[in-house]
C-alpha cells in the first residue's frame, strides 16, 4: 500500500485499488492486504463518477439475476472489450450501480460511492463478479461453498442454499479435532503448480470468516439432506455435474467464462475426489464424511 493505491492479495492474485476497501466498509478485505513493496497487480480496480450505460456496446446480454442481499436487480452482459455488470437500485436515486472490466488491461471501474449500507453491499458483490473474471482467466474459480480445514487439507461441502453447508461445516468444528472453519460461502480453487489448492477469500456470506489461507482440496461433497447418513464417491462425469452448478451461474451463458471454467474443474477433478453426502443434521454425518473423505485421501 502507498499514497496512491491499496493492494489486496486474493488466492494469490494482486487486487490494486485506488481506494481503500477496508475503510469504505468491506472489512473482509482487511486480512488480504498487503504492503508489499514492487508487486505487480493482476487487476486494478477504480471508482468513477463519469462512466455511463451509454459509454458501451452491448454484444451479448448473458444473466439477469436478483441480488437478495442488496434487494437489487442485476445484469451481466459482455460488452466491446470486456464485461459490464450492472445493478438497479431501489433505494436513493434509482441509479443504476454500474461495474466494468476491461480485459485487455483487467481494469475493473465502478461509479458506486459508498454512502449506505447498501452500496457497500452493492460495492462488495460488484467486485465479486468483477475479480471473478480475473480469476477465470487464471485457472481460478470463486465457488458457492462452506470449507473446512482439518490437519492440513481441507473439504468443501456444496450445496443449495438452506441445504445445510454451514450446519455440517459446524458439526465438524464441534466433533472433529483440529477442523477449523476456512471460509462459508465463496472460497477461491485453483489449479496452480499441477496442484488443486482452496483459497480463503474476502466474500463469506452470513459468517464473517476471512483469512488470508490456502490449503491442499482432499475433497469435494454434495450435500442433500435425507433420513439417513450414508456417502458414495462419484464417478467423473457426475463429479462435473455435483460441482458445476456451484460455479458463478452468471458465467454459464458465456463461452470464453464457461470454458476457463470447465477447463480448470477438468483438471482439479482428474486429482481430487468428489463425493455425494446424504445426511442428517448429526455428529455421525460429520464423523461419517471425515472418515470417508480424509481417508481416501489419504
Amino acid at each position: 500500500m502507498n499514497m496512491n493505491h491499496y493492494d489486496y492479495i486474493v488466492a494469490g492474485l494482486c487486487l490494486r485499488s485506488n481506494i481503500d476497501l477496508v475503510k469504505v466498509g468491506l472489512r473482509g478485505f482487511r486480512p488480504f492486504e498487503s504492503h508489499e513493496q514492487g508487486i505487480e497487480a493482476d487487476c486494478t480496480f477504480a471508482i468513477s463518477t463519469e462512466i455511463s450505460i451509454c459509454d458501451y456496446v452491448v454484444e451479448q446480454r448473458l444473466s439477469d439475476t436478483y441480488v437478495a442481499e442488496a434487494d437489487a436487480n442485476s445484469s451481466f452482459m459482455r460488452v466491446n472489450g470486456g464485461y459490464l455488470y450492472t445493478i438497479d437500485r431501489r433505494d436513493g436515486d434509482g441509479q443504476a450501480a454500474i461495474f466494468h472490466i476491461d480485459t485487455r488491461s483487467n481494469h475493473i471501474t465502478t461509479n458506486l460511492e459508498c454512502h449506505t449500507v447498501n452500496d457497500i453491499s452493492l460495492l462488495r458483490f460488484g467486485i465479486w463478479i468483477m475479480f471473478g473474471v480475473v480469476l477465470a482467466a487464471n485457472r481460478a474459480i470463486a465457488i458457492h461453498s462452506s470449507v473446512i480445514e482439518s490437519h492440513g487439507r481441507c473439504v468443501l461441502f456444496l450445496g443449495e442454499s438452506g441445504t445445510g453447508k454451514s450446519t455440517h461445516t459446524r458439526l465438524w468444528r464441534e466433533n472433529i479435532e483440529d477442523a477449523h472453519l476456512l471460509n462459508d460461502d465463496s472460497p477461491i480453487i485453483r489449479f496452480i503448480d499441477n496442484q488443486a489448492i482452496v483459497y480463503g477469500s474476502p466474500w463469506s456470506g452470513k459468517t464473517p470468516c476471512y483469512k488470508n489461507l490456502d490449503y491442499p482440496i482432499a475433497g469435494i461433497c454434495r450435500l442433500s439432506q435425507a433420513p439417513h447418513n450414508a456417502i458414495r464417491r462419484l464417478s467423473t462425469i457426475a463429479s462435473i455435474g455435483a460441482v458445476l452448478p456451484s460455479c458463478p451461474p452468471q458465467y454459464a451463458h458465456d463461452e470464453y467464462l464457461q470454458d476457463c471454467i470447465c477447463s480448470t474443474l477438468s483438471d482439479i477433478l482428474r486429482r481430487v475426489g468428489v463425493y455425494h453426502l446424504e445426511c442428517l443434521p448429526n455428529a455421525e454425518a460429520a464423523q461419517l464424511s471425515h472418515s470417508t473423505i480424509i481417508g481416501d485421501e489419504q
